[in-house]
């Protein structure tokens, strides 16, 4: 397992654990950040990961995608 902020560009990932606090936990989850969800990082600039996940595009923090495991 790996932080998200660390996967290849380009090349899907299996969400295995998403950690932090209970309030970040729910947040990612409402983005679909959830335990077995496909994602991809599709680039990464200044701090943020812009990640695809269920059809979408997503830009979050970089401290965000270190408490996403894949």
């Amino acid at each position: 397992m790996m932080p998200l902020s660390l996967a290849d560009r380009g090349i899907p990932q299996t969400v295995k654990r998403v950690g932090g606090t209970k309030e970040v936990r729910q947040h990612l989850e409402n983005l679909g950040f959830t335990a077995g969800s496909e994602v991809c990082v599709i680039n990464a600039l200044g701090g943020n990961v812009i990640v695809s996940v269920k059809e979408s595009r997503i830009a979050i923090s970089e401290e965000l995608a270190r408490k996403i495991m894949v």
